[in-house]
């Protein structure tokens, strides 16, 4: 079942329902994601046989890690801002995060869920918040012909370390 936000106080309600990728599009599958070096990373994710029935043929998000900066006033913590990409029918699996994540639609529609609650699709300018460890079941395009964009501001331990903990189906 999918539930379509389409006022701010529902966005709040969503929130609640829907904390964790949806930064599951910054999903790292184990070998499943490669990392291109040089000034910012860049993640490409690849689709395996658990991603759900026909995902293997689906296309992969991208995630461009835009910056990543220790917070002097909360020691042994990160922010990093991260822009993700979904190309026209894009899919994540399922995992979680290690720390706190607020997404926020740029670009097109975005159906995403967290375990535990319906699926939710989210438009351009609606934000979202995940909770650090909350599972993300899954997040895609939710458009088979238009790209969509997610900006994704992760907090966590670790220096600026990994943004995905991939979670066994």
């Amino acid at each position: 079942m999918t539930e379509d936000v389409s006022s701010p106080g529902l966005v709040l309600l969503g929130v609640a329902a829907t904390t964790a990728g949806l930064l599951g599009m910054a999903a790292v599958q184990a070998n499943r994601a490669t990392t291109v070096t040089g000034g910012m990373d860049l993640h490409i994710h690849k689709m395996g046989a658990n991603a759900g029935e026909g995902a293997a043929a689906r296309p992969t998000t991208t995630v461009k890690r835009l910056s990543c900066e220790k917070l002097p006033n909360v020691p042994g913590h990160s922010i990093t801002t991260a822009l993700i990409e979904f190309p026209p029918n894009a899919y994540t699996p399922r995992h979680r995060h290690p720390g706190s994540v607020t997404a926020f639609v740029m670009k097109g529609a975005l159906r995403s869920q967290m375990e535990g609650s319906l699926a939710v699709t989210y438009t351009q300018g609606q934000t979202w918040f995940e909770a650090p460890g909350a599972i993300h079941a899954f997040a895609e395009n939710a458009s088979a012909t238009e790209p969509a964009e997610l900006l994704a501001i992760f907090v966590a331990e670790d220096d600026c370390g990994p943004l995905t903990i991939p979670v066994a189906e």
